[in-house]
């Protein structure tokens, strides 16, 4: 029988749930929308298919093992209940596209690109949607993929930033999304489009100023101060009625600080594109400006414009993580690695070494095991400060 704290509000179901009969109740991957939802499915007795069970019983013994390793109270290891991700199952054979997912989000930045330069063009509001429909299935084939490949290309080019930045902030606004309750998959769809399209109205100077290192011109602000609202006439122009896409897009700007829940739907959907726009533009270098490490981006998401914790900020990090796939980090053993996976915890990532601590660059990255003290990351590091070439389908490859 399925554990009833194992579901959670805002998650998908990682299996699919029967009754006792073997009749299916819900189907793998369904969101639990809110807390009736949740508590009408734990008031019945859920069933897990065997092999879904097997799963669930190693996840139980990892989560104790885990908790017995950081000497928890007996209390709370009586109480251990696995997380989602330590239900998550491993990659089947074949799943993962590991030579292919560079290059599948190297051809959707370009479709995107394509499609922001011309909002008047034909059929434009189907293309887009067209467009957040392939971002979604990449990004669920494995999210760590498109964070590593995502973050890295935004820390090293500056060249079409306004297509690639769109596509991060969609990526990162989405995974940030399913750490809130109450936000339905319909409302996550208006979310991904909102992101994409939020910049709309000037794709074209935001590529020209990531390029410029003079101060914006009195006529590029006026510019980039009118553009939410220009953004919202040309989406309607182009035939787009849904209100939550086209509110989030003329608040993505101001939307306000604090509780998600006392939020309306615009308002919770435009800030968490605000955040991640935060997020991912502090990651980004500039002609006249560099990157900031995912440590300091991830700093800059988490507080808020009174500089206090904001909820959004701690979504994001939920879902990514204080160092995301990408990112580059620093070890206690005085080595440099990347991250190519989210770990179980927010700093404990898995980090390929590519560094030593002498400064030189190894032949070949080296998996390192960030939950043992001597190999524990203690930072980001700025890309501009290591010059190395990763090889991205080898980093994929290593997990």
């Amino acid at each position: 029988m399925l554990p009833p704290d194992v579901l959670r509000v805002g998650c998908p179901t990682l299996f699919a749930l029967r009754d006792k009969t073997g009749c299916l109740l819900v189907p793998k991957g369904t969101m639990v929308a809110d807390n009736e939802q949740l508590q009408q499915l734990v008031s019945r007795e859920l069933y897990v298919d065997e092999q879904d069970g097997d799963a669930l019983r190693r996840a139980m013994a990892g989560k104790v093992h885990e908790l017995l390793r950081g000497n928890e109270l007996l209390g709370r290891i009586a109480q251990a209940t696995p997380d989602a991700s330590d239900l998550l199952p491993p990659p089947a054979a074949g799943r993962r596209r590991l030579d292919d997912a560079p290059t599948d989000w190297s051809n959707l930045q370009v479709r995107l690109g394509a499609v922001l330069r011309d909002p008047g063009q034909p059929d434009f509001a189907n293309r887009l949607m067209a467009l957040q429909k392939t971002m979604f299935d990449q990004l669920n084939s494995d999210p760590d993929d498109a964070l590593l490949v995502l973050v890295h290309a935004a820390t090293q080019d500056y060249r079409d930033y306004s297509a690639h930045h769109a596509l991060l902030v969609a990526v990162v606004a989405e995974l940030a999304s399913r750490h809130v309750a109450g936000i339905t998959p319909a409302q996550r769809q208006s979310l991904r489009l909102a992101a994409l399209s939020m910049n709309v109205a000037m794709s074209a100077l935001q590529n020209q100023l990531a390029q410029q290192s003079a101060p914006l011109t009195p006529a590029q602000r006026a510019e980039v101060d009118s553009h939410p609202a220009r953004g919202v006439q040309a989406l309607r122009a182009a035939g787009v009625a849904d209100t939550l896409w086209l509110d989030a897009v003329a608040r993505h700007h101001d939307a306000p600080p604090g509780p998600l829940a006392a939020l309306e739907p615009a308002a919770r959907t435009a800030r968490l594109i605000r955040r991640a726009d935060v997020f991912a533009a502090r990651m980004s270098p500039r002609r006249g400006r560099l990157a900031m490490s995912a440590t300091a981006a991830a700093k800059a998401a988490y507080l808020d414009e009174n500089n206090r914790p904001d909820e959004a900020g701690s979504a994001i990090i939920k879902a990514v993580g204080l160092y995301p796939p990408g990112s580059l980090v620093k070890l206690a053993n005085g080595e440099t690695g990347v991250v190519i996976r989210r770990g179980r915890r927010a700093n404990a990532p898995t980090v390929a070494c590519i560094v030593n601590p002498a400064g030189t660059v190894l032949a070949a990255p080296a998996l390192r095991q960030t939950h043992l003290p001597a190999q524990a990351v203690t930072g980001g590091v700025a890309p501009h400060e290591v010059k190395v070439r990763l090889n991205l389908q080898r980093l994929l490859q290593m997990t």
